[in-house]
């Protein structure tokens, strides 16, 4: 993950820094001073200063930062007509500047061609590993030998789709989107579109395929990137892998089914029936006789499916339940003209309906839960084995080495733990005095001690101060990480959090509740809204979807009922909505919302903003 120290000042607002966020590891330093001693003590990525900072200023910390061997990209923000500050900074070190007015989409985009430029995360040749294949199926990579074979069939790829390939066969969990990929596998010198990413994949697949690899490897996931599927069952001993194929295809476990297949599966026959309803509609418009009734049910069905089937793989069918829905909404008169095409629209649908479902939406993968520690030592053999040794644990380690710093992280950011040792030589204060503070201050914060000493006293000490864990010197680095790791499952993380979705479309339900469970989030559906206050108070939510357009009682009107509530009234609350139009997202904000999800929802739309809801509720709440 890529890490970026942030120069703070008011040219850059609290928006932006949680933009950034959402795609880098940031640390934010109020002063110069403090940019500094961050700086030279933490492995940053890039720099990103404001010309306007307090106390030891931008070009004195650039010229430091280059005296004492920083390499990594510095970027300046400054006034729009500071001139004379950039020609400055340029002098003293900077290599780039971005000046207000700016946006967000600007500055991401300016980081990411600098972090290329830098090829920050992966070196541009491969890494070097012990002695180390890798197989999917038929296929075998060979790491020392460099060679991809399928069976004894000899794969000839280029030395970008070989590193490619080994790229997803060692991450064989995770999904990589095109500017990550780029990262991983060019320097700024040969880096090029993103475009050509999907040119290589599809290389790749091509020559597989050619080479004797039946299965399909690599999996297209919509809106995020590129994945490795998984791995096809072994062949039954005996039996040929293409007559298996030809003649048990429907006997082999369907592994690579998503649970949005599984939920299709389920509604299909639901689909069916409503486009049932809009047939009825049409023969009835033809005879001149279409009733409230039906008139009112034919456009329920269709702001549903609008609502839906491009999340079941059908845009196209979503599309035009939409055009069947303004049809039906712009009033009871209908001229021949209309008619004919209401007509023609749902005789599209249905027939867009017998096609097979586009691969465009995928459940994420959940991925690991990474924990942020705060290692207090100052003792670096013992601290940099550590953090080599933290990944793996799934850890992401930041080192303090005196207590002075180990405070100025702590009003930075809060931990998810502390690692803390009790002597500091030369210092006139020890650990205890700074564990008593991060009591008063976090008393949730949980604290595991790693020390030499070893008295009664000192326990006792540490043990009223609140610490979780006693840990004596020496210990080995598996026993400490052991520890942390111990210490941070038992706590509360944001994926375990509680999500009530209200549609009284069963279908949108499911669909939604298919897209976050795998998060390992608890769901509870309702489909009578009229039910909502009964069941908001027995599941206790973290956040709540509320869809805006339902009968008897809209969304809307619950976002007043939880916003008018002294004990629920900050409940986060996502409204799903077709209608993104500024006088729909008005009211809905006007009524208690705090976000919005458009219809069709995409999976990793929806799971990063309710995530993200969760998150800074929670953090609100420390």
């Amino acid at each position: 993950m890529i890490k970026i120290l942030l120069g703070n000042s008011s040219l850059l607002s609290a928006d932006l820094v949680e933009v950034l966020e959402t795609q880098y590891l940031v640390d934010v330093a109020e002063d110069g001073q403090l940019a500094l001693d961050l700086a030279t003590s933490s492995d940053y990525d890039l720099v990103l200063l404001s010309t306007q900072l307090p106390k030891l200023d931008f070009i004195s910390l650039c010229r430091r930062l280059r005296s004492q061997g920083y390499y990594k990209p510095i970027l300046l923000l400054t006034a729009s007509d500071a001139d004379a500050d950039v020609a400055l900074g340029f002098d003293a070190g900077a290599d780039d500047y971005i000046s207000q007015p700016y946006t967000p989409e600007v500055l991401l985009a300016k980081l990411r061609t600098w972090l290329r430029r830098s090829s920050v995360q992966i070196p541009v040749q491969p890494v070097q590993h012990s002695s180390h294949t890798f197989t999917w199926g038929l296929l075998c990579l060979d790491v020392d030998a460099g060679r991809v074979t399928v069976g004894d069939q000899v794969i000839a790829l280029t030395a970008t789709e070989y590193n490619l390939l080994e790229l997803f066969l060692r991450n064989p969990d995770r999904i990589f989107s095109r500017s990550v990929i780029l990262d991983r596998l060019w320097g700024f010198d040969d880096a090029p579109s993103d475009r050509a990413i999907v040119t290589h994949v599809k290389d790749v697949r091509k020559k597989l395929k050619a080479g004797g690899l039946t299965d399909e490897m690599i999996e297209t996931v919509y809106g995020m990137g590129y994945r490795l599927k998984p791995a096809p069952p072994a062949p039954v001993s005996g039996v040929n892998i293409l007559e298996a194929n030809e003649t048990d295809q429907q006997n082999l476990p369907t592994q690579g089914e998503s649970a949005i297949d599984k939920v299709l599966q389920r509604f299909q026959g639901t689909f069916q029936e409503q486009v049932a309803v809009l047939e009825q509609a049409k023969l009835a418009l033809f005879a001149g006789n279409l009733a409230a009734d039906l008139h009112q049910a034919a456009r329920q069905e269709a702001h549903k499916l609008a609502g839906s089937l491009a999340s079941f793989g059908y845009p196209e069918g979503s599309k035009l339940a939409r055009s069947i829905e303004h049809l039906l909404m712009s009033g009871d008169a209908f001229p021949p003209e209309a008619v004919t095409r209401f007509s023609e629209l749902v005789t599209a649908l249905q027939q867009e309906l017998t096609e097979s479902p586009v691969a465009s939406t995928a459940v994420p993968v959940p991925l690991t839960q990474t924990y942020r520690v705060l290692v207090i030592d100052d003792d670096t053999a013992l601290t940099e084995r550590l953090k080599a040794e933290s990944d793996a644990w799934g850890l992401r380690l930041k080192i303090a080495p005196t207590l002075a710093e180990a405070r100025s992280r702590l009003s930075l950011n809060t931990p998810d733990v502390v690692l803390l040792d009790l002597s500091f030589p030369g210092a006139e204060e020890d650990g205890l005095t700074l564990l008593q503070e991060m009591t008063e201050r976090s008393p949730n914060l949980p604290v595991i001690v790693f020390t030499g000493r070893d008295s009664l006293a000192d326990r006792l000490a540490v043990s009223r101060l609140g610490a979780r864990q006693f840990l004596h010197k020496p210990a080995t680095t598996e026993q400490i990480l052991r520890a942390i790791a111990r210490i941070v499952s038992n706590s509360p993380k944001t994926s375990e959090a509680k999500v009530l979705i209200v549609d009284d479309d069963p279908a949108m339900l499911a669909i939604l509740s298919s897209m976050l469970t795998p998060w390992g989030m608890e769901i509870a559906t309702l489909s009578e809204p009229q039910n909502f206050w009964k069941v908001f108070v027995a599941v206790s939510p973290d956040v709540v979807l509320l869809d805006l357009e339902m009968p008897q009682v809209s969304g809307l009107e619950l976002c007043q009922v939880i916003r008018q509530d002294a004990e629920w009234e900050d409940v986060p609350i996502l409204v799903v909505t077709a209608h993104t139009d500024a006088e729909s997202l008005q009211q809905a904000f006007a009524a208690g919302a705090d976000d919005f999800i458009s219809k069709p929802v995409l999976g990793p739309e929806l799971v990063t903003r309710v995530l993200s809801r969760i998150e800074r509720n929670r953090l609100r709440q420390k």
